[in-house]
């Protein structure tokens, strides 16, 4: 008896050295996330410079949205995510952050928005692009996407990311941003949340643009519809009424729709461009309500819209042409008109 419990005390001390081993191994990973904190959200993280990391935005724009570097933001998905907040900064005499984000649901452009609108109770500009997500019809919208989104990172309670920390992808971004600050990797992302997700504009190819714009039908947001346009339900109006109602009326509030290629737009009286239509009376009569708001209009033909050289795809312009937004917005803004866009609001 004696012998066999003598032959299994070296198991229990190899076992428990091992145990030990991994937990101060654990411990030693969990403190290096913490100390680096990737996405720069817990409350007691050393003083460090951290530009974005992670490659899906939701991670890294939270605490763009806090910072106090910006006084403006444009909101949106990647269909607004190419205009720079360089060229925005010098025309509305502001400094912006561009928080669009791919595929971002009405959701999680609202969550941001709060984190935004919170840390900056007098925002100077805030612009929203709106696409189809804006326009779907029915009983509610999409939530979230198979893109994960960090809900704890959008809390005003910070406390609660120290039990969110230890996980493969924090340790991989925390690893990406230590190489950055100590000069062995370079930032790949925009300190002011732009970064341009399409190719080199010197590599564009029209013959292969084509072939992704021919494969494109007409884009009619999604949902059910019922009986005339009035009676149907567009169920992120209330959102974009509570954004609108957050911001004070000194804030300047831009509203645009954008630029999809002409081979998307429904042919006019479509049923497609009835959904449009009626999403466009809507959010002009949100934007009439709230002090200070503009609407502008790029999703028509117009000059941008018509030339098929202008576009990636069906919603993704090219670089120039998410300059001449800005400048256009800008334009509009001082009451100027232009065949690229129609202002709806205020007529």
């Amino acid at each position: 008896m004696s012998s066999s419990t003598s032959s299994s005390d070296p198991w229990r001390r190899f076992f428990r050295l091992l145990a030990g081993s991994a937990a101060i191994a654990a411990g030693i990973v969990y403190a290096f996330v913490v100390l680096v904190d990737p996405f720069d959200t817990l409350p007691l993280s050393p003083p460090a410079d951290r530009p974005p990391v992670a490659s899906n935005q939701r991670f890294a724009y939270p605490s763009l949205a806090r910072s106090q570097r910006f006084d403006s933001a444009l909101f949106g998905t990647s269909s607004s995510r190419l205009i720079r907040p360089d060229v925005l900064n010098p025309l509305f005499d502001a400094r912006f952050a561009n928080l669009a984000m791919n595929d971002a649901t009405v959701y999680e452009q609202f969550r941001l928005f709060q984190v935004f609108a919170k840390a900056h109770p007098t925002p100077k500009t805030a612009m929203l692009g709106l696409d189809y997500r804006w326009c779907a019809t029915g009983a509610d919208y999409q939530r979230l996407t198979f893109r994960s989104f960090p809900a704890w990172m959008y809390l005003d309670n910070r406390w609660f990311g120290y039990r969110e920390m230890f996980n493969l992808y924090t340790v991989q971004a925390a690893g990406q941003l230590f190489g950055i600050q100590i000069g062995i990797k370079k930032p790949d992302q925009g300190r002011d949340g732009y970064t341009s997700f399409v190719p080199p504009d010197a590599t564009y190819d029209p013959a292969r643009a084509l072939v992704h714009l021919t494969n494109e039908g007409p884009a009619i947001p999604v949902g059910e519809r019922h009986g005339p346009p009035a009676d149907w339900n567009y169920p992120a109006m209330p959102v974009l009424r509570e954004m609108l109602a957050t911001l004070p009326a000194t804030t300047r509030k831009i509203l645009f729709f954008i630029p999809y290629n002409h081979r998307l737009l429904p042919a006019p009286d479509s049923p497609g461009a009835m959904v449009w239509g009626e999403c466009r009376r809507r959010t002009v009569a949100e934007a009439s309500a709230a002090p200070n708001t503009m609407v502008v209009d790029f999703m028509r033909v117009t000059p941008i819209s018509s030339r098929d050289d202008n576009y990636w795809d069906g919603i993704h312009y090219r670089t120039g042409i998410a300059d001449r937004l800005a400048q256009d917005l800008a334009a509009a803004g001082r009451g100027e008109t232009s065949p690229d866009y129609t202002v709806l609001w205020p007529r």
